[in-house]
């Protein structure tokens, strides 16, 4: 038993009343870090000096009572606060070279704000600051664990949720003494080293006509009337149903990664450098990658099972997993191939995913895994044949 941090999330019903005292939260918080974000820009630019956190905490304190700014106590003064420590953290992460440097943030993409303390549950309300009478929640599972803060979005479709962050107990799986290579791809999903194939189910290409055809109407909308919001909302439901749909898939494969394998290798790919190809970009973006190694990740470590991912430069595809033999004239259109060494007929992928499994197992056994265990974006590859327990267990 090891206690973990766990989040739920729940599609929340405001009545009229509390719809618009939560756009006031979304529409104060984002121009409270907007405002702050740009102080520390022109403090920057001005007089080569940096603001800290507890300096703008206390301009804030001071905004609320001026009268051009008293509407910012109609909200949560925390939610405000919480505000100003995410984009402190943003500017530790740019400065640390973790990520690029802060955006203002804008009312057309997701709304936001977080309520850091005094939150709690009630039957299948949600209660938090300025809203004592709680906010029904379409609850289909119990909440858990002690409840530590709740953050409340609004999608662009209109939908308001509510993820609430939970420390509970958790019983990992039990473990396996199995290991697994994966080899991360295009034309099919990932391949296992025992042969499983996943399907990559391409889900923009799926709806792309139906996309196409719904931003084409969008286009012919006069901007800020109601048919074009009528029509904006139809196209961000195509892309809700594309994210629903790859994340779904995502959670079953990596649920089953990890109660059946206690070691994951996987190979150290530059996802950003190959987002560079437009030619691939698109099919790249689509099959989510990141998305799946981080999923992949923190559920291993709820569980205590291992991810090690494999150094980028290491020709997985190209070495024959019998005999070791490297073919430097393989190319991509290349689905198999045969060993000029010993006469093997390889698969690309499964043989990409078997040296990727023993090129794993021989660091670990050499005691050089600490260069493989970093995280790390990683790569893909392959069809539905191969472990027929594994393909029923993910519904695939």
């Amino acid at each position: 038993m090891k206690v973990i941090k766990y989040t739920y999330k729940f599609r929340l019903k405001p009545t009229k009343e509390q719809e618009i005292l939560l756009n006031k939260h979304f529409g104060s918080v984002r121009w409270s870090y907007n405002y702050f974000l740009n102080q520390r820009k022109n403090e920057y630019l001005n007089n080569k000096k940096s603001i800290t956190y507890n300096n703008q905490s206390k301009v804030l304190t001071q905004l609320k009572t001026q009268e051009e700014t008293d509407w910012l106590k109609e909200v949560n003064s925390q939610s405000l606060q919480y505000s100003l420590k995410c984009l402190d953290q943003a500017y530790q992460n740019f400065f640390n070279k973790r990520t690029q440097f802060p955006k203002f943030k804008s009312r057309k993409s997701k709304n936001s704000f977080t309520c850091p303390q005094f939150v709690r549950n009630e039957g299948n309300k949600i209660i938090i600051p300025k809203f004592q009478e709680g906010i029904r929640m379409v609850m289909e599972r119990e909440i858990k664990g002690k409840i530590k803060k709740a953050t409340i979005s609004k999608t662009p479709t209109g939908k308001y949720f509510v993820s609430i962050l939970t420390e509970k107990e958790h019983t990992p799986s039990v473990k396996t003494n199995q290991s697994v290579g994966i080899d991360l791809g295009i034309k099919d999903f990932l391949v296992l080293s025992n042969g499983t194939k996943i399907k990559n189910h391409r889900f923009l290409k799926h709806y792309e006509r139906l996309l196409t055809k719904n931003q084409k109407h969008l286009s012919r909308k006069t901007k800020g009337s109601k048919r074009y919001e009528k029509q904006r909302i139809k196209v961000a439901k195509i892309h809700e149903k594309i994210t629903n749909s790859r994340m779904d898939l995502i959670h079953k494969i990596t649920l089953n990664l990890v109660n059946q394998f206690d070691t994951i290798y996987l190979e150290d790919l530059n996802v950003k450098g190959m987002m560079k190809n437009h030619k691939l970009a698109k099919a790249i973006g689509d099959v989510s990658w990141g998305k799946f190694i981080d999923v992949l990740t923190y559920k291993a470590e709820w569980n205590d099972k291992e991810i090690i991912h494999i150094d980028r430069f290491f020709p997985s595809s190209k070495t024959c997993s019998k005999c070791g033999w490297i073919n430097n004239s393989l190319t991509l259109k290349d689905r198999t191939w045969t060993c000029k060494e010993c006469g093997e007929v390889l698969d690309r992928d499964v043989n990409a995913a078997i040296n990727i499994l023993n090129e794993g197992c021989r660091k670990d056994i050499s005691g050089g895994t600490s260069d493989y265990k970093r995280r790390a974006k990683i790569r893909l590859s392959l069809e539905s044949t191969g472990d027929e327990a594994f393909k029923e267990k993910t519904l695939i």
